[in-house]
């Protein structure tokens, strides 16, 4: 096999390979290509990926320089070409798929021949001479992919954390302007569909804020535990060709260099066969989805009509509907959340299966595992920020129609019940719910309450505030007998009231 213009021959156990001229990866990167051409995405896709393990080969030819295990001449060049792949050059050439056998194998060698080739040039020769700057003999000094590689995974999640954390923020502060803005509006609250008791419609926006902070807490809870890092174990955790103070100086290094605060594991033997952060972290962002998803539920339900359905809030028109019914507007803002959802929740169940896969002191499967994750965290950050943009901060009230529902439920006896008990209460609901009468009307009609009292009880502030409501049951003037109290009901004077 012959170098021509176009390519130039390199070498592996399995022979010899004619590599394009111009790339930076080599023939390992070659062989990957070929065998594993599944999703269609390479691993250049994952921004952060890339970055963390150019960050990993930074810190470790520090580390190896600072042990005396590597010159100064190489150990530059290799820095520098570290510190542009960081600032984002050449990823192109990160071009094995996310998807891939080997436990990363193919995502470390990748990294390792651009380092390798970007060196040379660095130093004055041309790309393929490894006798050199070599791939693995010095960029992968003191290294294997099973330390390397979910070390890469953990800092590239940091990252891509920061983003999410930013972007629930986000939208937690637009429902609690919306709760500030609704403050005031009274509504129905319900309880499996049927009617319950008021509340406003600030509170209940409220609760979308609230939800998304708890699990904003329950993200940044999950991320420290993966700080945790294996680097320095080498191939299975006893550090075989490592030198005795690498994993200390390495985990230094990517420390200072990346602003985490990675602590070496106190067992790598244990660490390079764990998936359990990963795991953690896929359930965490499973919660997000789910209380996301339910959020995305209620707006949907509560938005349905515009005549036909709830029609409590208005969601800001984002498109046409329909290609067949005229004037027909969707709510394909929340719709396209609840898919993210979907799709969290089922990657959770991979991170989980390929998690429990693991055998003996390697886990083969943290590609699939990484993939899952990034794509879970990126499609919740952009649904968070489309949600917030498209969709909640332009939502209306409708007034009219919260304001008429609550004053046609029958849900507002409940309020009552401490004054004309239980029966009395379940004769007035069971009336209102018959004859279509309102529960006020009814309770003054049978006299149960003065109007002063029966005001002051149902007053918007009472109903949906818990601190503004009457501190005892005592009344204005006592309330009468019921007339025909059903069999059994405890009527006002059975409860002590003249």
């Amino acid at each position: 096999m012959v170098e021509t213009a176009q390519t130039r021959v390199e070498h592996d156990l399995l022979g010899d390979r004619e590599v394009p001229k111009p790339a930076y990866y080599g023939v390992h990167t070659l062989r990957a290509l070929e065998n594993f051409p599944i999703s269609g995405i390479p691993i250049s896709r994952y921004r952060e990926l890339v970055r963390a393990m150019a960050f990993i080969k930074l810190a470790a030819v520090e580390a190896n320089a600072e042990l005396g295990l590597i010159d100064n001449r190489r150990a530059e060049g290799i820095a520098l070409a570290c510190g542009e792949i960081i600032a984002g050059k050449l990823h192109e050439y990160f071009v094995v798929d996310v998807i891939q056998g080997g436990a990363g194998t193919s995502t470390n060698m990748n990294a390792n021949e651009v380092i390798a080739n970007r060196t040379l040039e660095i130093l004055g020769f041309a790309r393929g001479e490894y006798e050199t700057v070599h791939p693995n003999e010095h960029v992968n000094i003191g290294q294997s992919t099973n330390d390397v590689y979910p070390t890469a995974i953990k800092l590239a999640l940091q990252f891509y954390i920061d983003t999410l954390l930013k972007s629930m923020a986000y939208l937690r502060e637009a429902f609690a302007a919306k709760a500030d803005e609704f403050q005031g509006v009274l509504k129905m609250g319900r309880t499996q569909l049927q009617d319950a008791v008021p509340m406003t419609l600030g509170q209940e926006f409220s609760t979308y804020a609230v939800m998304l902070e708890e699990d904003e807490a329950r993200l940044a809870e999950a991320r420290l535990l993966l700080l945790e890092i294996n680097l320095g174990a080498t191939a299975i955790g006893t550090g075989i060709t490592a030198h005795p103070d690498y994993a200390a100086a390495v985990c230094r290094h990517l420390r200072e260099d990346t602003g985490f605060s990675f602590l070496t594991a106190a067992n790598l033997v244990e660490a390079t066969q764990d998936c359990g952060a990963f795991v953690q972290l896929s359930g965490v962002l499973k919660r997000i989805a789910v209380k996301l998803s339910k959020t995305c539920n209620d707006l949907r339900l509560l938005s349905s009509g515009p005549r036909c359905g709830f029609a409590e809030i208005q969601l800001p028109p984002m498109q046409a509907g329909s290609s067949i019914m005229p004037g027909k507007v969707n709510p394909v803002i929340p719709e396209v959340v609840n898919q993210i959802a979907f799709e969290v929740i089922g990657n959770d169940l991979t991170v989980t299966m390929a998690a429990e896969a693991g055998q003996l002191q390697l886990n083969a499967f943290e590609p699939i595992i990484a993939h899952s994750l990034f794509k879970s965290i990126q499609h919740l950050a952009a649904g968070c920020v489309t949600l917030a943009d498209r969709c909640v901060r332009g939502i209306v009230a409708n007034h009219e129609q919260l304001r008429a529902s609550v004053e046609r439920s029958i849900g507002v006896v409940t309020a009552l019940n401490p004054y004309i008990g239980y029966a009395n209460a379940t004769q007035i609901a069971s009336e209102a719910l018959e004859t279509g009468a309102k529960v006020y009307d009814l309770v003054l009609s049978r006299g149960l309450l003065s109007k002063v009292d029966l005001d002051r009880i149902l007053d918007p502030l009472s109903l949906t505030m818990p601190e503004n409501q009457p501190l005892s049951y005592a009344l204005t003037p006592r309330i009468p007998v019921s007339r025909e109290p059903s069999e059994g009901a405890i009527t006002p004077a059975a409860r002590g009231v003249a």
